[in-house]
């Protein structure tokens, strides 16, 4: 027995089925349905020639297939979700992980950049000092030339 709460309810996906399965149809001659089984079926058969079974047995079997397809396709699209949530947990973990590593990350890149610079002014402390002058030489004109222009 077809069922017309679902084949109303699933109307626009079983409405593609039955012009696939009845290519005569028309979207006009589908378009008056609203729920009147009687008024589908004497439609189809009008067109078809098909017994009134035969397009009973055909609407039941697209009642059932397609709910039971909307139901795949639901739980498809749960399983899609519930996938979807936990990859961006996992890489909301990866982010936090990396963003408590990075401060010591950069901590020992710093420290080991200290070491460095401080083993270059041991190894040559005169060539550190006229680097270091000549740095604050040049800062002191361009901060001069900025404060003039204003």
């Amino acid at each position: 027995m077809v069922d017309v709460q679902r084949l109303q309810g699933n109307w626009n996906q079983i409405r593609g089925e039955i012009r696939k399965r009845w290519e005569q149809l028309t979207d006009d001659d589908l378009g008056s349905f609203e729920g009147d089984l009687d008024a589908l079926t004497g439609r189809i058969q009008e067109k078809t020639g098909e017994s009134r079974e035969a397009i009973e047995h055909q609407l039941d079997e697209l009642t059932s297939d397609g709910s039971s397809a909307v139901g795949r396709a639901a739980e498809t699209a749960r399983q899609a979700a519930a996938d979807a949530a936990e990859s961006a947990g996992e890489y909301a973990r990866q982010a936090a992980q990396a963003a408590a590593a990075a401060p010591k990350f950069m901590a020992d890149k710093l420290g080991s950049g200290y070491a460095e610079a401080e083993e270059i002014v041991r190894r040559r402390p005169a060539e550190s000092l006229a680097v270091v002058f000549g740095t604050g030489l040049l800062a002191g004109v361009v901060l001069g030339l900025v404060v003039r222009s204003k």
